[in-house]
Parts: structure tokens; sequence; C-alpha cells
């Protein structure tokens, strides 16, 4: 499936109760790139169907704020998701599920800049978890 991701999906509310990004004015919505959701570590988790984004006819399918930030990660685009957890989740709830997919890309090339990034924004709660992950591989 093709979607929306990344700083733009971070543009356009989702169902979560998170925070985005609030810069949608200064976002370029005439020139964006849709990502193919098959093949992906993710599948269609997170994309959310018949979504309006600015300046353009029709629905598209557009990640939303997890997925599109999930999506950075895969790329290595760090810049663009720093403050994914005080800026744009900004909602505690989601945490868990953050780290668990997250965890999913272990196995990727940038694995350990991912969990650099990840220790500084989530800091002792993301080293308890990956404790936690350890604990439970072993037994």
């Amino acid at each position: 499936m093709l979607y929306l991701s990344g700083i733009h999906a971070l543009n356009v509310s989702c169902t979560l109760i998170t925070c985005g990004d609030w810069h949608a004015s200064g976002i370029n919505w005439h020139s964006f790139v849709l990502l193919e959701s098959e093949g992906s570590i993710f599948v269609n988790y997170g994309i959310e169907q018949d979504k309006t984004i600015p300046d353009n006819p029709g629905t598209f399918n557009v990640a939303n704020h997890i997925r599109a930030l999930l999506d950075l990660l895969v790329q290595g685009n760090y810049s663009v998701a720093q403050g994914m957890n005080e800026d744009f989740i900004c909602n505690d709830s989601y945490t868990e599920e953050i780290f668990q997919k997250v965890s999913l890309m272990r196995d990727l090339d940038n694995w350990p800049e991912i969990d650099r990034f990840m220790g500084r924004e989530y800091h002792s709660e993301w080293l308890k978890f990956k404790e936690q992950v350890k604990n439970c591989e072993q037994t």
C-alpha cells in the first residue's frame, strides 16, 4: 500500500492522541514521496486511510505519528525524528508500543544508531526495556 510518511505525515492529524508537528505551513505539500508498505517490517501497521493532506485533491493513506517516526528511524533520518518522545509523541501511554516496534529493527544495519537515538530520546526507560528483553531472551 502506498502511503505518506515522514515529516509530512507528522503534520497531518491522526487518530492517536499525540502532538505531531505543527509546522504544516512550512511544508512543501506539492513535493512528497509515497512509501510502499509491502516489504516493510511494519507492513500496514499505523497507516490510516482516506486522509486529506493540504493543497492536494483527493485522499491518501497516511502514516500515523508513531509509524511516521518509525519510518524515519528505518531511513536513518534521525535529525527529523529528533524530539520523537517529547515533541511529536507527547504521550507516555504509547511508550511500550513504540519500544516493541523499534525492537523489530534490531537486525537492520543502522541498529546501533537507532539504539543510540532511542537512548537519547527515552533515557533510562529505553535501557530498562532493553534489559527486560535481554532477560526474557535468556530464559
